[in-house]
């Protein structure tokens, strides 16, 4: 059963592989059908696509036709537009700037755009034409701008009255009221005064100046943008040309109606000192005036109009403005070359204080390589005020030493020239800051101060040997004495109140007290020493034997009436010679005046009592005693208090 069974497995395993064998042979046939069929197919389709490529081609075409076309089209438009925008940049530019200056100028910047466009597109035909008339019509336009630029800026460009550059000042340094006339002096003062105040000087650099305005605000932007274009089409010296003619004129009217004018060192030299001390004073406010207010209102329109141009900008600035620093210097330099005197001095420092307050502004408002040349000039003339002013301040020391005037001081007070070279010196005080640069500028070695005291020392000593030589004018010692003690007490009160004390110090003061005293003293000893000996008992004995001194006590036996008599006569006389003398000359300082009768009293008066007390008995017992005692001590000393008045001849008596 097993065997049939597994005969039965085989047989129907192999009825499965018959089956499967047709059925693959059925399959293979298929597919050869079908590859077949492929096959037929693959012949149509290239049958089919070699009848079509023409089509296709045709197609291709059509649509690069139409693609081109489109391109064409588009091209044209913006040929067109440009066309269109040039006609109407062409119509703006023909009716000028004046109506619409904005639309003018960008009908310019479109014209700028069209010509770069065709340009850039030279394929187009008539291109050359087109650009030929468009560059044509662009010069036509900037020429134009041109002029309209110069109308503009000659239109607003008016010269400033003094009034409004007064109005730029800060409220401290405007005319005084009631003082219209007064243009060049600020202050109201009038011609210089040696009211100098380095305070006042600082409070003017601190000092807030108010901008000037030289063109209307809203002037300025035109003004700019006719300029941008006017560099764009490199119109640069046309524009440079256009600015300086303009405000250069204008700059200089209005430094004219200010005051300043143009001096030669000639001019400067024939006028008279009071004419030139109050053109000096004028000539300071103008400086500070132009630097501050009027040549930087110029710098802050040239920044703004040509913004963005820099050296455009600086270009016309220094051209502008050059010629009218030139004519305000021009007063400064003659001041320098004209003939040095001491009354110079302290406007010479007052000129050079200005211009060493304005440095930082000259700095700040010429700045840039073209105003180098401006700057170094005005710097220039700072050190030839400085090297002028230190020249002069030598000559000073020396014209006091050889000072030879011949005028008398017939009383002994102080002479014009103590007076003089005192209040020099105090002024100079008035100028320490400056001094000290001066010596920092020409000196080397030591401290300022020190070389200040040292020069004030040699001014001071000059004087005295001055003095000194003036005293021997005099026959009359005692009145040589009383000068020279009247002017070394001036000079040494006037040193005492003012801050010439600090510098010199109290060695110099003490020092000179003692010279005072000992002048002082010699005066007592020569006008009074002879007088004083009438007083003395010497020589009133018969035989000359009795050798008493002034003031002894004691009788007067021995003596002889006659001399006695003799020797009042004598005093009298001297003493109304003195009193008539003496009366005419003068101690101006009151204290000083009462220390000196006071001096003489103490010796006079007690001498003159004893002498009346010891010998008087003897001219009373006699004749006519009144006319020999002519004066109690009383009288004396009533009359010592008219000594040193300064009386003339025909003065009565007090």
């Amino acid at each position: 059963m097993a065997v049939a069974a597994m005969a039965g497995g085989v047989d129907s395993l192999s009825d499965r592989a018959a089956k499967m064998k047709e059925a693959l042979l059925k399959s293979q046939t298929i597919t050869e059908n079908v590859v077949s069929i492929l096959g037929s197919f693959d012949s149509r389709l290239s049958v089919l696509e070699t009848a079509m490529r023409p089509t296709q081609i045709r197609t291709h075409a059509i649509r690069k036709a139409h693609e081109n076309i489109d391109k064409t089209l588009k091209a044209a438009e913006i040929l067109l537009a440009e066309f269109d925008v040039s006609r109407q940049a062409e119509a703006q530019i023909l009716r000028g700037p004046h109506e619409d200056l904005e639309s003018y100028l960008e009908a310019i910047e479109q014209l700028r755009k069209n010509i770069r466009f065709f340009s850039s597109n030279k394929s187009f035909k008539s291109g050359d034409a087109v650009l030929t008339n468009a560059n044509n019509l662009l010069a036509k336009a900037i020429s134009k701008l041109e002029d309209e630029f110069k109308q503009l800026l000659a239109s607003y460009s008016k010269p400033v009255e003094p009034d409004r550059l007064f109005e730029c000042l800060p409220e401290s340094m405007r005319p005084s009221a009631g003082s219209p006339a007064n243009h060049g002096d600020p202050n109201g003062l009038g011609p210089h005064s040696h009211n100098h105040s380095e305070q006042q000087n600082s409070n003017a650099e601190a000092a807030s100046f108010k901008p000037l305005v030289l063109i209307p605000p809203r002037t300025v932007p035109l003004l700019h943008d006719l300029a941008v274009h006017m560099v764009q089409a490199g119109h640069q010296q046309q524009l440079l040309k256009t600015y300086r003619d303009t405000r250069s004129s204008v700059l200089e009217e209005s430094l004219r109606k200010l005051g300043v004018e143009r001096l030669s060192k000639e001019d400067v030299q024939k006028m008279q000192w009071e004419v030139l001390e109050a053109k000096i004073g004028n000539w300071i406010h103008f400086m500070r005036i132009a630097v501050k207010v009027l040549f930087a209102g110029e710098r802050r329109l040239c920044d703004q109009i040509f913004d963005g141009f820099d050296s455009l900008r600086d270009q016309c600035f220094a051209e502008s403005t050059g010629n009218n620093v030139s004519m305000l210097l021009s007063f400064g330099e003659a001041i320098t070359k004209s003939k040095r005197s001491p009354e110079k001095l302290f406007v010479l420092l007052d000129m050079y204080e200005i211009m060493r307050e304005l440095h930082s502004e000259i700095e700040s408002v010429f700045g840039g390589k073209v105003c180098a040349e401006i700057r170094e000039s005005t710097f220039g003339l700072t050190k030839r005020l400085a090297q002028t002013a230190q020249e002069t301040f030598g000559d000073f020391e020396e014209a006091v030493e050889k000072d030879a005037t011949k005028t008398a001081v017939l009383d002994g007070t102080v002479h014009p020239l103590t007076s003089y070279v005192i209040n020099y010196v105090k002024f100079l005080f008035d100028y320490q800051s400056t001094l000290n640069q001066l010596f920092q500028e020409f000196e080397t070695g030591g401290e300022t101060v020190s070389q200040l005291a040292t020069v004030t020392m040699r001014i001071m000593q000059a004087l005295q040997t001055n003095l000194d030589g003036k005293s021997r004018q005099y026959k009359d010692q005692a009145l040589t004495h009383l000068f020279l003690m009247n002017n070394i007490h001036y000079m040494v009160r006037s040193v005492r109140r003012s801050e010439a004390k600090d510098l010199l110090g109290d060695d110099w003061v003490q020092r000179h007290r003692r010279v005072v005293q000992q002048h002082a003293n010699q005066y007592k000893r020569t006008g009074w020493g002879k007088i004083l000996q009438c007083l003395s008992a010497q020589g009133l004995t018969s035989s000359g034997g009795s050798s008493s001194a002034p003031g002894e006590s004691g009788s007067g036996s021995g003596a002889s009436r006659g001399l006695v008599k003799e020797r009042f006569k004598i005093f009298n006389t001297q003493f109304e010679e003195l009193h008539q003398k003496q009366s005419q000359w003068t101690v101006p300082d009151t204290e000083l005046r009462e220390s000196l009768r006071l001096a003489v009293a103490e010796v006079l008066l007690p001498a003159y009592r004893s002498f009346v007390k010891r010998f008087g008995p003897l001219v009373e017992s006699g004749k006519n005693p009144q006319k020999y005692i002519k004066y109690s001590a009383e009288d004396l000393e009533r009359m010592l208090g008219e000594f040193f008045e300064g009386k003339t001849l025909n003065e009565p008596r007090r």
